[in-house]
C-alpha cells in the first residue's frame, strides 16, 4: 500500500465524528514527514469535494455513520452501505487525484500551500483532530514536517485547535507568532495590519519576546511597531461566518478589504476616505448589494471598470 492509499484510508476515517483512534494515528504520522504531507493535501483535496459529491452519498465515506443495530435488516443494510462506502472510496481518490492535478495546492519549499478565492470560504481539518475555517482571498501555508505550525501570508481564518501542552500550535503571520493555550481564535493579515480575536481559550502574541498572553474576549492589533490590545465580543469573533462584517475602527481600507474577502467583488476605497474609521456591522446575509452599504458606512459607492469604489460623498 503507498503512502497515499494509507493517507486516503485516514482522511476516510477521520470524517467519523466518533474516530478515537489518535495514538495510532500520531504515530503513522510520526513515522514519516512525507505522510504529513500526504494527508494534508488529500485532506484539503477531500474537503472541495464536499459539493461535488451527491447529498446523499458524502455520510457513507465513513464507517462511523453505520450504526450496528439488531436484526438481519440491520446487518443487510450494513453490508450495503459498506459496499458503497468503498466505491465511494475510489471515486474519492480518483477525484483527489484529478484536483491535485489542477494545481489546487500548491508545494513550495516544502510546505503546502491553501489558498481561497475571492468569496469562497473553505474548512480545512488538520491531522491532529484541529481545523482552519479559511474566508476569501485567504493563502495558508502549512509546513509538511510539522503539523502543528501554519503561516498566514494574507487573508483571514478562524482556527479551532485542538490544545496540545507539549506540543502547542503555532500560526506565524506579519513576522509575528501566535501560540495556542487551548484556543479558537481569528486571525487577519492585509494592508500591512495584523488583527486577532480571541473566542476561546488563550493565545500568547510573541511568546518568546512581548509574552502577551490574550484570554478569549481580548483581540491584539499589529501595525508597524505597535501593537494595540482591546475587546471583544467572544460571539462576534469570526462573524464573517454568518454574513455580518464587524469594524471596530477599522480603515475604510481594511472594509473595502473584508468585503472584497467575503463577497468575491472587488471593492477599493479612495485616497480620501480609505484611512476614515469606521465602527458598525454590515449584515450581507443572503445579499451583497454593496452599492446599498453607502448610507452605512457613510460613503458614496460607485461602480467601476475595475469593480466597486468607497469614496467621499
Amino acid at each position: 500500500m503507498t503512502i497515499e492509499d494509507e493517507a486516503l484510508n485516514w482522511v476516510i476515517r477521520l470524517r467519523d465524528p466518533g474516530f478515537e483512534d489518535w495514538e495510532a494515528f500520531g504515530e503513522w504520522m510520526a513515522g514519516d514527514p512525507a505522510r504529513a504531507e500526504a494527508y494534508h493535501a488529500l485532506a484539503v483535496a477531500e474537503e472541495d469535494l464536499g459539493e461535488m459529491l451527491p447529498a446523499e452519498a458524502a455520510p457513507t465515506l465513513a464507517p462511523s455513520v453505520i450504526v450496528p443495530s439488531i436484526g438481519e435488516a440491520a446487518r443487510l443494510r450494513h453490508g450495503r452501505r459498506t459496499t458503497r462506502r468503498l466505491w465511494l472510496g475510489g471515486a474519492l481518490a480518483a477525484s483527489i487525484a484529478a484536483l491535485v492535478g489542477t494545481n489546487m495546492l500548491d508545494h513550495k519549499g516544502g510546505d503546502i500551500s491553501v489558498a481561497t478565492a475571492p468569496g469562497e470560504r473553505k474548512t480545512v481539518p488538520l491531522a491532529d483532530g484541529s481545523r482552519m475555517i479559511l474566508n476569501g482571498d485567504t493563502v495558508v501555508r502549512l509546513d509538511s514536517g510539522d503539523p502543528r505550525m501554519a503561516t498566514l501570508d494574507r487573508g483571514e481564518v478562524l482556527f479551532e485547535i485542538k490544545h496540545d501542552e507539549k506540543n502547542p500550535f503555532r500560526v506565524s503571520v506579519g513576522g509575528d507568532e501566535l501560540l495556542d493555550v487551548g484556543t479558537a481564535f481569528n486571525v487577519v493579515r492585509g494592508h500591512g495590519v495584523t488583527q486577532v480575536q480571541v473566542s476561546e481559550g488563550a493565545v500568547m502574541y510573541n511568546p518568546d519576546s512581548d509574552a502577551v498572553r490574550l484570554d478569549a474576549g481580548k483581540s491584539i492589533r499589529i501595525e508597524g511597531d505597535r501593537a494595540t490590545v482591546g475587546s471583544v465580543v467572544p460571539g462576534d469573533v469570526a462573524a464573517w461566518r454568518d454574513g455580518r462584517l464587524i469594524s471596530d475602527g477599522q480603515t475604510m481600507a481594511e472594509v473595502a478589504a473584508q468585503l472584497s474577502r467575503f463577497t468575491g467583488e472587488r471593492v477599493s476605497a479612495a485616497p480620501d476616505v480609505a484611512g476614515r474609521p469606521f465602527r458598525g456591522v454590515l449584515s450581507l446575509g443572503a445579499s451583497e448589494d454593496i452599492a446599498a452599504l453607502g448610507p452605512i458606512l457613510g460613503v458614496a459607492v460607485h461602480r467601476t471598470p475595475k469593480g466597486w469604489e468607497l469614496a467621499a460623498r
